[in-house]
């Protein structure tokens, strides 16, 4: 396992110009229906953002894709839903998660359109919630402003608190060494 890690981290630290579009790639892929439960994104986004903590990568560049990539998947989402509806909820894998479906619908009734903003922090929800915008008909403009709110928040905030982590780390580190 150490040798893995070593690998990604020295292949991140020598193809830094391909950061953005990594975090792009991953955050497209967790904040797209179907993709986000089948790829753990959120592991890689929190990881690459310890590095930006040790001074290895530049923060800003991940921000840029990660927020790029949410807006990517979340919006893509939202046509799926507007355009495919009920349809896209009796597909593999969200037809054995239907407990996902009701919390996201839940959310919306209680929350309305902020339900979008939410829905890029609750992994219960991320799944269905860009889906369920388009199918109950949001209009776009409505759905863009508080999805661009929840893109930048989330993709500032994710690869942040691996920042965070990582400084804690390195003060421990050099607290007990």
């Amino acid at each position: 396992m150490d040798a893995i890690a070593e690998f990604f981290i020295g292949w991140i630290e020598r193809n830094q110009a391909w950061l953005p579009l990594i975090m792009l790639v991953f955050a497209a892929a967790e904040t797209t229906a179907f993709l986000s439960i089948l790829v753990p994104s959120t592991a890689v986004l929190v990881a690459v953002g310890a590095m930006a903590a040790t001074g290895a990568v530049p923060f800003w560049p991940l921000w840029a894709g990660a927020a790029a990539g949410s807006l990517i998947g979340s919006t893509f989402s939202y046509w799926l839903g507007r355009r495919y509806g009920r349809t896209v909820l009796e597909m593999r894998p969200l037809s054995r998660h239907p407990e996902m479906v009701e919390k996201a619908r839940a959310a919306f009734v209680k929350y309305g359109p902020a339900t979008v903003l939410v829905g890029h922090y609750l992994t219960v929800l991320r799944p269905v919630v860009f889906l369920l915008a388009g199918m109950t008909g949001m209009r776009l403009r409505r759905f863009m402003f508080w999805n661009l709110l929840g893109c930048a928040s989330w993709a500032y905030l994710i690869p942040k608190l691996g920042q965070f982590g990582g400084d804690i780390l390195g003060w421990l580190w050099s607290f007990f060494a």
